[in-house]
């Protein structure tokens, strides 16, 4: 009987010539990504040969965007976002003016109207979340501030996007392009776009955030897996979907939220790992479709116009956003990755570019220019962040400016002159107080054990002096926060951030000021658990289950039989 394939057809062919450049690609030790992205050009409909479905691709590739940000969901709660604020609000917004002003001057330049600038512009202004987000979880730095912060930043731009794509007809008769609205209308349409993002956060915190977590359990309770993975994957996809038709929202968007809320079940970490293949899966399928999207021969008729519009994207908005970083007195290390997390362009780019067009604002070379600059921002993003740590350490070594910028005469970069000196000596000196340091903090203060933070969320920090404990503001891998800390008279330095950037820099900065003084580190890596034992690290921790659990464990036996030792010398 005969019946229509495409579907099939279009899946097996994505996956199969990805599989085989993903390979070919690894083996030129180049990032796999660059390799799915090449498989999608070669069967998209630019190159000749086999032409799969583009439609069908992009459908899937949507498929791929929601279990993604479902995934960052999960590990990104409401509580992250609201420590983050602070930064990533004015930063991702002042970003996008910025960024949007460059895009402007280029298509100024090269004759276009204001209208199709503006739209340019903005589709060079918006990272991709989903490339962030393997970037992020490749490096093991997610749950970091700074994979906090970069969300945090991406979710901003991508609610103003959302702001963006439902304004943009009403304003495109007045751009030049075709519709448009009268004054009245206009307002109407954002304080209904303003009201539909209001009712869906509402709902999902109010409603979902018991619901879905309350279903979880429900359904994990019958003992089938099969039913539990159909549950994780359904709540994605479909709170996604729903939240779509119903609240005008993003995919995108909708599937954040909808882990954000599942989030609050103790199940959550098997979600997560539930989720994992089919997030992997659907993920190349994106990549796959955006390459399908691309005419390569806009390269060589145009490389000129590319050059410009790649390097808006990797440093016109990267500079900027180290510059803002840097203003708001965050470290060094968080700018620098902030910046390389912003080096790229994706999935909102098109989505925008698509919109210009079909209102007649944006000309054709405009979306080839964008999707030209995404493929290539997209494959050399991992050897931007590859960049970060050695440019680092260059600039402190090279720039008293970015020094002067990076620790001003800031009243949280140095410990209050009330703070009782009894407690700066034999004290654990914590080094980051995200989920992991929180919870060995409790355990410290719960057994009477005096400790200081350096953290780089400024928030938190304020958060903590205010209820009373020691803290100090900055990256620990800068000799001036430990001496802050006081690390000369501490019994012992517990790094609790997942970010490895400038680790082993704090055990040598550490060991230099404290010959005696015992480290603890947590890693996500083999490879960097083996290096920061060969740095002299004392015990290293991996992993994420009951990983504060244990590290605390560790750390009370320790200074217990410090305190032994100690007491049988005297």
């Amino acid at each position: 009987m005969p019946h229509n394939v495409s579907l099939i057809t279009t899946i097996a062919a994505a996956l199969g010539f990805g599989l085989i450049f993903g390979l070919i690609a690894v083996r030129m030790k180049l990032p796999a990504l660059v390799g799915y992205l090449a498989a999608g050009v070669v069967i998209g409909p630019a190159t000749p040969g086999f032409v799969a479905d583009v439609d069908l691709a992009s459908q899937l590739a949507e498929i791929g965007v929601m279990l993604l940000m479902f995934g960052v969901g999960l590990h990104f709660s409401v509580d992250d976002l609201l420590r983050v604020r602070r930064i990533a609000v004015p930063g991702a917004i002042l970003q996008i003016v910025v960024a949007t002003a460059m895009g402007v001057g280029l298509a100024q330049l090269w004759g276009w109207s204001v209208g199709a600038g503006l739209v340019f512009g903005l589709a060079l202004s918006v990272a991709s979340t989903v490339v962030l987000l393997r970037a992020l979880e490749d490096r093991g730095i997610l749950d970091s501030i700074n994979g906090q912060i970069a969300v945090g930043w991406l979710v901003v731009e991508d609610l103003v996007t959302v702001l963006v794509l439902v304004l943009l007809p009403a304003l495109s008769g007045w751009l030049g392009g075709t519709g448009g609205q009268s004054g009245d209308a206009l307002w109407k349409t954002l304080a209904f776009t303003f009201g539909q993002v209001a009712a869906f956060v509402i709902f999902m915190l109010v409603v979902g955030r018991k619901l879905f977590p309350w279903l979880l359990w429900r359904v994990a309770r019958t003992g089938s897996r099969e039913l539990f993975t159909l549950c994780v994957i359904a709540a994605a996809v479909g709170i996604a979907y729903g939240s779509s038709k119903v609240f005008g929202v993003s995919f995108a968007l909708g599937a954040f939220f909808a882990g954000m809320v599942l989030r609050e079940s103790e199940l959550s970490h098997r979600a997560a790992e539930e989720s994992l293949p089919l997030r992997d899966a659907f993920s190349v399928l994106f990549f796959v479709s955006v390459g399908m999207l691309f005419d390569p021969r806009v390269l060589v008729e145009s490389p000129l116009q590319i050059l410009a519009v790649v390097a808006v994207i990797i440093f016109g908005k990267s500079l900027a956003a180290f510059v803002l970083v840097l203003l708001l007195r965050y470290p060094l290390n968080t700018a620098l990755t902030v910046s390389a997390s912003l080096a790229q362009i994706g999935e909102f780019s098109f989505i925008l570019a698509g919109l210009g067009m079909s209102l007649e604002l944006l000309p054709v070379d405009g979306q080839n220019f964008i999707l030209a600059g995404a493929i290539i921002s997209i494959a050399l993003n991992p050897l931007v962040f590859k960049a970060v740590e050695p440019l680092q350490a260059w600039i402190r070594s090279k720039s008293d400016l970015a020094r002067r910028l990076e620790r001003p005469d800031d009243p949280l970069a140095e410990l209050p002159m009330t703070t009782d000196q009894s407690k700066l000596s034999g004290q654990v000196v914590l080094v980051g107080y995200g989920r992991v340091g929180r919870q060995i903090a409790q355990e410290l203060t719960h057994r009477g054990v005096h400790f200081v933070v350096a953290e780089q969320n400024r928030s938190l920090v304020e958060e903590l002096r205010a209820q009373g404990a020691a803290a100090v503001a900055g990256d620990a891998a800068e000799p001036a926060v430990l001496i802050q800390a006081h690390i000369a008279r501490a019994s012992m330095l517990v790094v609790a951030t997942p970010d490895t950037f400038g680790v082993r820099a704090m055990i040598e900065t550490a060991k230099a000021l404290n010959p005696s003084i015992h480290t603890v580190v947590r890693t996500h890596s083999e490879s960097e658990a083996v290096l920061l034992q060969q740095e002299k690290a004392n015990k290293v921790f991996r992993g994420e289950y009951e990983l504060a659990m244990n590290m605390s464990h560790y750390i009370l036996s320790s200074l217990e039989k410090e305190e032994q030792a100690h007491s049988s010398h005297q």
